[in-house]
């Protein structure tokens, strides 16, 4: 596995390195303390995980974020002081596959790190299955990208599963709790992560009012087919 981690604390540098060479001894770490850096460094190697802090030097990390999300859905993760509601969402937004709020304990960020891989390792859902078609929309799980009328759309990985969820269950009211369960792979704390993606997803579809991911108040979400 190889890592890149863009943070300017030595100490929190040294904490996660340690934390992923323990787990993953096989595992390279390569480091840089500035955002421009790390945005050069993604363009031009390949990288199974990016951490991310968001206070750097030269530039904010949500900007690392967005100019990386426009070339690349390296699995990443946000690991911060800022540990407000309003940036976790906005980093989940943008792109983030999860968001760790400094001090993190090395098990916590262990099991974060492994749950991501994992979700990205089985978006796909099974190759035997390599795309999905409800009405005019196409979702190809061999690279995370839709098809809608013509126009494709890339998404993340999780995203994708979420997608690919409930088109398997078109026109049935699927729970939060049952949705969270098969996409992240644990029970709700809250809502909040399942409501920043679905407006993700609706975004990408340009889903706006939604026509396609349908909201049943207090019970879940429902997939409509477009036409």
């Amino acid at each position: 596995m190889k890592v890149l981690i863009i943070e300017d604390s030595p100490e929190v540098v040294e904490a996660v390195s340690l934390c992923l060479q323990l787990r993953w001894p096989e595992s390279e770490i390569v480091v840089t303390a500035e955002g421009a850096r790390g945005v050069e460094t993604l363009r031009t190697g390949q990288f199974d995980m990016l951490i991310l802090d968001i206070n750097l030097p030269d530039m904010d990390g949500f900007r690392v974020l967005q100019e990386a999300r426009s070339f690349t859905n390296v699995p990443t993760i946000i690991l911060t002081v800022r540990g407000k509601e309003e940036d976790q969402t906005r980093g989940l937004e943008m792109g983030a596959d999860d968001y760790i709020v400094k001090p993190f304990r090395p098990r916590d960020l262990v099991a974060r790190v492994n749950a991501v891989l994992r979700r990205y390792s089985t978006s796909g859902t099974g190759k035997e299955k390599p795309s999905i078609i409800r009405g005019k929309l196409t979702l190809n799980l061999t690279n995370n990208e839709i098809m809608l009328r013509g126009k494709k759309t890339k998404l993340t990985p999780t995203e994708a599963k979420l997608l690919y969820i409930l088109m398997e269950n078109p026109e049935e009211t699927l729970r939060g709790e049952r949705i969270s369960k098969e996409v992240w792979g644990k029970q709700p704390t809250d809502t909040d992560e399942l409501r920043t993606y679905v407006r993700r997803l609706r975004s990408k579809l340009k889903d706006n009012p939604p026509r396609i991911i349908l909201t049943d108040y207090g019970e879940g979400y429902k997939f409509v087919a477009p036409s």
